[in-house]
C-alpha cells in the first residue's frame, strides 16, 4: 500500500469517528456517549479512536470548529456575492438559515455542548463566533451608513439575526411542513424588516 492510500485510508477512518461522534452526542450527549459508543457507530475497535483522535473532547472540538468555519465561509461567500448591502443581507440570511435546517443536528452539538471543550478549545471557538457576528454587524452598518437600513444599533440587530437563524436547528425536523428552503426565504424577508429595508430596495 502507497503513502498516499494509506493518508486516505486514515482520513477517511477519521471522518468515519467523527460522523459517529455528531451520531453518539446527538442521541446522548457528549457526557452520555462513551469512547465504545463511538467507534461501535462506526464500526471500528476502541482503540481506533486514540490512533487517529486524542480524546474524546478532541472530536466535540473537530465537530465544533469545522461547523464554525463552514458557517463563516457561508457568510463571507453570501457577502462576496452582490455589493448591494440588501443581496447580501438576503443572501446572508438564505445560507445561514439553510445551513441550519440542513446541518440541524451538528448545529444542536455545537450549541449545546460547546461547555465540554478545554479553555483553548472555547476560546478558539469563541474567536470563530466573533468573526460571524462581526461579518454581518459590518454588513448592517454599510448599509446603515448607505441608507440601505434603518437600524439604530446595528450589532444588536446582527445578534438578533444570528440567534434566529441559530434557534433553526432546535425546532427543525426534516419531516415537517417548511422545508429548508421555506424557512430561508421567510426569514430573509424577516431580515430587512428587521433593518427597515425591503427587497425592492435592492439595485
Amino acid at each position: 500500500m502507497t503513502d498516499t492510500e494509506d493518508r486516505s485510508r486514515a482520513d477517511e477512518t477519521r471522518a468515519r469517528l467523527l460522523d459517529a461522534a455528531a451520531i453518539a452526542f446527538a442521541e446522548r450527549g457528549f457526557h452520555g456517549s462513551t469512547t465504545r459508543d463511538i467507534t461501535s457507530i462506526a464500526g471500528l475497535s476502541t482503540a481506533a479512536i486514540y490512533v487517529h483522535h486524542r480524546s474524546k473532547e478532541e472530536l466535540l472540538y473537530q465537530i465544533a470548529r469545522n461547523g464554525h468555519q463552514d458557517t463563516l465561509n457561508l457568510v463571507r461567500a453570501a457577502i462576496d456575492s452582490t455589493d448591494d448591502p440588501t443581496e447580501q443581507l438576503i443572501a446572508v440570511m438564505h445560507s445561514f438559515a439553510v445551513h441550519h435546517a440542513r446541518a440541524h443536528t451538528i448545529a444542536r452539538i455545537i450549541n449545546y455542548e460547546l461547555a465540554a471543550l478545554n479553555s483553548d478549545h472555547q476560546r478558539e471557538i469563541r474567536e470563530m463566533r466573533h468573526n460571524i457576528d462581526a461579518e454581518v454587524r459590518l454588513l448592517l452598518e454599510r448599509g446603515v451608513a448607505c441608507g440601505a437600513f434603518e437600524t439604530k444599533n446595528p450589532h444588536m440587530a446582527a445578534t438578533a439575526l444570528l440567534s434566529l437563524g441559530i434557534d433553526i436547528a432546535r425546532w427543525y425536523r426534516e419531516d415537517g411542513t417548511w422545508s429548508p428552503e421555506d424557512i430561508a426565504d421567510y426569514y430573509a424577508d424577516l431580515a430587512l424588516r428587521m433593518v427597515g429595508a425591503t427587497r425592492s430596495s435592492a439595485g
